[in-house]
Parts: structure tokens; C-alpha cells; sequence
């Protein structure tokens, strides 16, 4: 074998630790969701504690990932890849074994800070590898289709180690991921250079972490709460606050943290904008529906994750096939506002649940139809929001993919969960007091009630996706534009 085909056959074998370890960190936001009642159960913390061990990790990945990103320019993308698998693998056999509510959120929190540097670490080194547009194509789909596909896994996944093992292999399966992700990395992804000339942006990490942890924190506590709560406009105000210092020190620091001309780009503005509505709308779904199917019909923890499955096909259909031949020739313009489109069509469906809904008529079709659309979105958005990127500032821009994605997520829950909740807390309200609480037709009204906060729920998510099919419309473009230097090509 030549070495010119040695090299390719190993930047394949590398695309595939890559997509492990990006799945990995994507599935733990997820895989601890239906494992939080038996944990609750050994553990003896109170229903009220029990969103922490989500927001603990979400919040820590969130407001790291820019710090995360800087770090993999600084110590090169391999390094970066060693320490955040060890120290994920680590943080989560301790949870795995937590005796206590304090260690497993620790251990929690510790997942998302070593997530915050794998991801953009993992997205920097694909970015780096393949510069020929016809394997680029090729290589987003397989990573977005993978990546896209995490919450939705992670459901699945958490549903059948918590029924069939225990609640701490939800935790104990990333030491597998990351032994094999470790291998991977070892075997296949080139050391590259560390940017010695650049240093820490320490202000702009303090700023930029800070800023991003209470808009998360802000967002998550509306979860919970609600938008007119003091604690939750104020951490909103202060992360806005920090941020917009943060955008002032960047003009000014020798070493930015996120180099702003990294935000000047028209397309990758657009993609940026794509990946945060996709974002939104996965989460409409991997919340709202996973609601709908155990609280609504009554499935099992497994069989609502076995439910999901069509989508996590469908999307991995879509991208496999349509992106990675379509995305090299066409480029993203006329791919992802049509995944746009079918988003928006999937959401639509979704507001036609009822409380008897027949799983193959009225759900089977919107999870295909909208795993057919994000397929679309994820691989072209990925590949043109890291296109056109010196490698210097590859891992700050894959560290600006996965915040928008991030951020995205925290406001779709935030966002539509207090739709949903609101929509239905009026709708009970407004039922006539006859009708009893108690009584069959009174739990009826009820449930109705639920499912118009949900079906305006997914109006809203319907909207995000219209919105987004006309302004990735106007900022993407179409074509392979040719780029000279030590530049990532851009499609």
C-alpha cells in the first residue's frame, strides 16, 4: 500500500474515534434523563434536586466550550483529545460508583468540562483533515448524521441500561466509548503543531466563561421556574452583560479567545443561525415527544427510546445520501433550507397528537420527516460554519459551532417548555368546575389541555424552522467557491 493511501485509509479510521467520542459527549446530555428516578430512588435526593444533574453538566459544557476550544489551538488537537477522553472516563466512572447526590454532580459537572474540550477538539480535527470538497461532504455527514443523532440515542441508550443493568451504566458505557475513541486517536489523528506564537486569553476566558454560564444558568432556571423570576432575568442580564465585555475585550486582546473575524463571514454566519434553530427544534422533540409518549400513551422508559429510532435512521439516511453526494456539487444553499422545510412539515405533524395518537399514523411520520430534514441541515451546516478557518483558529471555530448548538438547546428547552406549560396551565384554568378534577371526563379535559400546551409548542418550534428556511436562503450560498493559502476549503 502507498503511503499517499496509507494516509487516506487513516484519515477514515480517524473520522471514526471522532464520531465516537462526538457521540459520546452528545448522548450524555441525554442518556442520565430516564435513569434520574431509580438514581433518585438509591440515592435519596428530592424530585426538586433532580434537575441538577442535568444542569450541572449542561451548564459546565456550555460555558467552557470557548475556553475548550482555545485550549486544542494551544496544546494541538491530539493532546486535547487525550486529556478531555481521560478526564471524561474518569469523571464518569465516578459518578458510576457515587454513594451520594453531591459526588454524582460533581462527577456531572466534571463530564461537561471535559466535554467542552473534546468537542470543539474533535470537530478542529475533522476540520483539518479533509480538505478535498467531494470527501468533506462525506466525512460532515457521517459526523453530523452521528452528532445530530446523540440526544435521541442517548434516550434510547438510557432506556435500555436502566431497565435491563442499573442507572450507573448510563455513566460506566463512556468508559467503553472512550477506550475506543482513545484507541482511534492514538492510532489515527496526526499530532499536528501547537500554536506557540498564541497565548491564553485569560480575561476573555473569565469574561466569555462567565457570560456564557449565566446565560445557560438563566435559561435553565426558566425551566424550572419561569421568565418572570428574579433569578432568572438577572442571570440573563448579567450573562448578556459579560458577553458584550467579553465582545469589547476581543477587539483589543493580542490573543482573542474567539477571533472576531471568525464572525464576519456571511456563510458561516448562516450556518451558525441553522445550527442554533436545528438545536432548538431537536430538543422540541426529544422533550416534548418523549413526554408525550410515557406520560400521554404510557410507554415504557425502552420502548420510548426504541421509538425514536426511525428518526435517528431517517437523519442518518439523509445525510449519508443526500449530503455527502449533493453537499461537494451544489454546496449548502439548496440543501439546508429545504432540511428547513421538512423541520418545519415534521413540527406541523406533531401538533396533531392526541391522547390515543396511533404510534405508526400520527408519530412515525413526523419523526421521519424530521429526520429527514436534519440530515439535511447538520452536515452542510457543520462543514461551511468550519470552512474557510486558518488551522491556527480551527478549534476556536469548532468551539463556536458547538456553543451556538449549546445555546440553541438551552432555549429551546427553556423556551418551549414554558410554552407547553403555560398553554396548559391557562387551558386547565379555564375548564368549567364541574367537570371535577377527579372525574374521567375532568382527567380527559386535562390531558387535552397538555396536548394544546404541546401542539403550541411545536407552532413555535414550526415557526423557528420557517424563520430559518429564509434566512439560510438569503446568507448561504451555493457552489464550491475556490480559497488559496492554508485554508480550509470552503463549501
Amino acid at each position: 500500500m502507498s503511503r499517499s493511501s496509507t494516509v487516506d485509509a487513516h484519515r477514515w479510521w480517524a473520522l471514526s474515534a471522532l464520531s465516537v467520542t462526538a457521540l459520546m459527549v452528545a448522548l450524555d446530555a441525554t442518556v442520565i434523563n430516564i435513569a434520574l428516578p431509580r438514581a433518585q430512588f438509591d440515592l435519596h435526593f428530592s424530585s426538586a434536586n433532580r434537575q441538577w444533574l442535568i444542569t450541572a453538566y449542561v451548564l459546565a459544557f456550555g460555558s467552557l466550550m470557548l475556553l475548550g476550544g482555545r485550549l486544542s489551538d494551544l496544546w494541538g488537537r491530539r493532546n486535547a483529545l487525550y486529556v478531555g477522553l481521560v478526564g471524561f472516563a474518569l469523571a464518569s466512572a465516578f459518578g458510576g460508583f457515587a454513594h451520594s447526590f453531591a459526588v454524582l454532580v460533581t462527577a456531572r459537572a466534571v463530564q461537561g468540562a471535559f466535554g467542552a474540550l473534546l468537542a470543539p477538539a474533535a470537530l478542529a480535527a475533522l476540520t483539518t483533515m479533509f480538505e478535498n470538497p467531494r470527501e468533506r461532504a462525506k466525512a460532515f455527514s457521517i459526523y453530523g448524521a452521528i452528532a445530530g443523532s446523540g440526544a435521541a440515542i442517548g434516550l434510547l441508550l438510557g432506556g435500555f441500561l436502566t431497565q435491563w443493568a442499573s442507572w450507573r451504566w448510563c455513566l460506566f458505557v463512556n468508559l467503553v466509548f472512550a477506550g475506543l475513541a482513545l484507541v482511534g486517536v492514538a492510532l489515527f489523528v496526526p499530532g499536528g503543531r501547537r500554536e506557540h506564537h498564541t497565548h491564553l486569553d485569560v480575561p476573555g476566558a473569565v469574561l466569555g466563561s462567565g457570560g456564557l454560564f449565566f446565560l445557560v444558568y438563566g435559561l435553565g432556571h426558566a425551566v424550572t421556574t419561569s421568565w418572570s423570576d428574579g433569578l432568572t432575568w438577572g442571570s440573563l442580564v448579567i450573562g448578556v452583560a459579560l458577553l458584550a465585555l467579553f465582545t469589547q475585550w476581543q477587539h483589543r486582546a493580542a490573543s482573542p479567545l474567539l477571533p472576531l473575524r471568525l464572525l464576519i463571514n456571511r456563510v458561516r454566519g448562516g450556518s451558525l443561525l441553522a445550527l442554533f434553530i436545528t438545536n432548538i427544534g431537536i430538543f422540541a422533540v426529544s422533550l416534548l415527544l418523549a413526554y408525550y409518549l410515557q406520560s400521554t400513551i404510557g410507554y415504557s422508559p425502552l420502548r420510548t427510546g426504541v421509538a425514536f429510532l426511525p428518526m435517528v435512521v431517517a437523519l442518518a439516511l439523509s445525510a449519508f445520501v443526500a449530503s455527502a453526494r449533493l453537499l461537494a456539487m451544489v454546496g449548502p444553499r439548496p440543501l439546508v433550507p429545504t432540511g428547513m422545510l421538512l423541520g418545519m412539515m415534521g413540527m406541523v405533524l406533531f401538533t396533531k397528537l392526541t391522547p390515543r395518537a396511533d404510534y405508526l399514523g400520527d408519530v412515525l411520520p413526523g419523526l421521519i420527516v424530521t429526520g429527514l430534514g436534519l440530515g439535511l441541515i447538520l452536515a452542510p451546516a457543520f462543514a461551511s460554519a468550519t470552512a474557510g478557518i486558518e488551522k491556527k483558529d480551527a478549534g476556536a471555530a469548532s468551539a463556536l459551532v458547538n456553543t451556538t448548538q449549546q445555546i440553541g438547546g438551552s432555549v429551546g428547552t427553556a423556551l418551549l417548555n414554558t410554552i407547553a406549560v403555560s398553554v396548559t396551565v391557562r387551558a386547565v384554568n379555564a375548564l368549567p368546575a364541574q367537570l371535577g378534577k377527579d372525574t374521567r371526563a375532568g382527567v380527559l379535559a386535562q390531558i387535552h389541555a397538555t396536548l394544546h400546551g404541546y401542539a403550541v409548542a411545536f407552532w413555535w418550534a414550526a415557526g423557528f424552522f420557517g424563520v430559518g428556511a429564509v434566512l439560510t436562503f438569503a446568507l448561504l450560498e451555493s457552489g464550491v467557491p475556490e480559497l488559496e493559502g492554508d485554508l480550509v476549503p470552503l463549501i
